[in-house]
C-alpha cells in the first residue's frame, strides 16, 4: 500500500515537473533530459508494481511488455507500434520492446489513450496483475495525465539553439506536424463514424429486406385470404338475399292476417265506442237529472220549513207539492230501471268474456292433449329402440324381446343366457340327436 502510494506520488511529481520544463525550455523535450528518464522510469516501475512473476526454466520472467501486448488486441491502430518493434534487431528483450512501445507511443501522443484502453479492461489486467496492483487500482487513473506532454526523439541536436534559422524551421515543422495529427485525429475520428454509420445502414437495408420480403408474404396470404372472404361474402349475400325473400313472403302473409284482423278489431272497437258514448250520454243525462232532484229536494225543504210556518194557511200549496213528489217519484222509477237496463249490459259483456275464457280454456287443453299425444310417441319410438337391443349370445345378431325370450345353458357361460329362436331349435335339436 505505501510502495503503490509512493509510486503515485513520484508520478504525480514528475508529470509536474516535465510539464513546467517543457513551458521554461520550449515545445519539446531532449530524449536525454533527466526529468524524462526519471518519468519514463516511474512509469516502468507502476507498469512492474504487483506484476505476476512467471517461472521457468531459465529463471523468473517479470516482464511489464506482458500486458503491453492486450493493447494491440484491444486497439487494432497501435499496430503499427508492435511492427516497428519487432523490426529493431537491436531489441531483444521484452524489457527493452517494453521501453520502446513506451516511447514510441508517447511520440505519436497516444500513450494515455492506450492505458485508459487497458484500465477499462481491468478484468483482462487480473491475468498480470495481483489484486492490490496500481495498474488495477483506482489509483492507476493519475498515469492518464501525460497525455498533456508533447515528445519528440528526433530533436536531440544540441546546436539547433545557435542556429536561429533552423529552429524557425523546425518550429515551422512542429506547427505542421501538430496541425497533421490533428487533422488525421479528426479525419480518423470522421472514418469510425462513417464505417459505423454504413454498418448501421447495412443492418438497416438486410432489416428492411426481410420485412419486405415478410410483408410481401403477407400481402400473398392477405390476397388469398381476400378473394376467400369475397367468396364467402357472395354466398353469405346469396344465403342472406334467400332468407330475405322467404321472410318477405312470410311478412306479407302475416300482414294480410294483421289487416284483417286489424279490421275486426277496428270494427269492434267503434261499436264499443259507440257504445261508450251512449252510456256517457245516458250518465250525463242522469247527472243532470240527479241535480235537478237536488235541486228539488233542497227547494221541498225549505217548502217543508215553509210550510211548518204556515201549514194552517196554504193547504192547496201542500196538495201541489204533493202532487210533484208524486212526480219525483215517478223519475226515480224510472232512474232504477235506466239502472236496471245498465246493469243487464254490463252482465251481458261479463258473460261474452266468460265465453272468451272457455274458449280459452279449450284451447290450453287441446295443447295440453297434443303434448301427451307427442309424449305417447316418444315412449313408442323409445320402447321401440329398447326392443332391438337383445343380442343372441349363440349367433350374435339383434333381436326383439319376443323373438330372443328362450334362454339355454351354452358352454361359454356359466349360467343359462339368452338366445333366439332358430339357435333355440338348433340347440335343442343337437342335443336330442346326441342323447339319441
Amino acid at each position: 500500500m505505501e510502495e503503490r502510494t509512493n509510486l503515485m506520488n513520484m508520478m504525480k511529481i514528475s508529470i509536474k515537473v516535465l510539464i513546467q520544463s517543457a513551458l521554461t525550455l520550449g515545445r519539446c523535450l531532449d530524449s536525454e533530459y533527466p526529468p524524462l528518464q526519471q518519468f519514463f522510469c516511474i512509469m516502468e516501475h507502476c507498469l512492474k508494481h504487483g506484476l505476476k512473476v512467471k517461472k521457468s526454466f531459465i529463471g523468473q520472467n517479470k516482464s511489464f511488455f506482458g500486458p503491453l501486448e492486450l493493447v494491440e488486441k484491444l486497439c487494432p491502430e497501435s499496430s503499427d507500434i508492435f511492427a516497428n518493434i519487432k523490426n529493431l534487431p537491436e531489441i531483444k528483450t521484452a524489457v527493452g520492446r517494453g521501453r520502446a512501445w513506451l516511447h514510441l507511443s508517447l511520440m505519436q501522443k497516444k500513450l494515455a489513450d492506450y492505458l485508459q484502453v487497458l484500465i477499462d479492461h481491468k478484468h483482462l489486467l487480473s491475468d498480470f496483475y495481483e489484486p492490490e496492483a496500481l495498474m488495477l487500482e483506482e489509483e492507476g487513473a493519475v498515469i492518464l495525465k501525460v497525455g498533456v506532454i508533447d515528445f519528440s526523439f528526433y530533436l536531440k541536436d544540441i546546436q539547433l539553439n545557435d542556429n536561429d534559422s533552423k529552429a524557425d524551421e523546425i518550429a515551422n515543422v512542429l506547427d505542421q506536424k501538430h496541425y497533421v495529427e490533428e487533422l488525421n485525429r479528426h479525419l480518423s475520428c470522421t472514418v469510425a463514424d462513417l464505417q459505423s454509420k454504413v454498418e448501421l445502414l447495412e443492418k438497416t437495408n438486410a432489416k428492411i429486406s426481410e420485412e419486405l420480403i415478410a410483408a410481401k408474404d403477407r400481402i400473398v396470404s392477405l390476397q388469398g385470404e381476400h378473394n376467400q372472404l369475397l367468396e364467402e361474402n357472395i354466398f353469405i349475400k346469396e344465403k342472406s338475399e334467400r332468407s330475405v325473400e322467404v321472410n318477405l313472403q312470410d311478412t306479407k302473409v302475416e300482414l294480410e292476417t294483421y289487416k284483417q284482423s286489424r279490421q275486426g278489431l277496428d270494427e269492434m272497437y267503434n261499436e264499443i265506442w259507440k257504445q261508450l258514448k251512449v252510456e256517457k250520454q245516458a250518465r250525463l243525462e242522469q247527472e243532470k237529472e240527479l241535480e235537478l232532484q237536488l235541486a228539488i229536494k233542497t227547494e221541498m225543504e225549505m217548502a217543508m220549513k215553509l210550510l211548518e210556518k204556515d201549514i194552517h194557511e196554504k193547504q192547496d200549496s201542500l196538495i201541489i207539492l204533493r202532487k210533484q213528489l208524486d212526480d219525483v217519484k215517478s223519475i226515480n222509477l224510472q232512474m232504477c230501471q235506466k239502472v236496471k237496463e245498465a246493469e243487464t249490459a254490463l252482465q251481458k259483456k261479463t258473460d261474452s268474456e266468460a265465453s272468451l275464457k272457455s274458449k280459452l280454456d279449450q284451447t290450453e287443453s287441446e295443447t295440453k292433449l297434443l303434448e301427451e299425444r307427442s309424449k305417447l310417441k316418444m315412449e313408442d319410438i323409445k320402447e321401440v329402440n329398447k326392443a332391438l337391443k337383445h343380442h343372441c349370445r349363440n349367433c350374435g345378431h339383434i333381436f326383439c324381446n319376443t323373438c330372443s325370450s328362450n334362454e339355454l345353458s351354452l358352454p361359454s357361460y356359466p349360467k343359462p343366457v339368452r338366445v333366439c329362436d332358430t339357435c333355440h331349435n338348433l340347440l335343442l335339436q343337437r342335443c336330442s340327436s346326441n342323447c339319441s
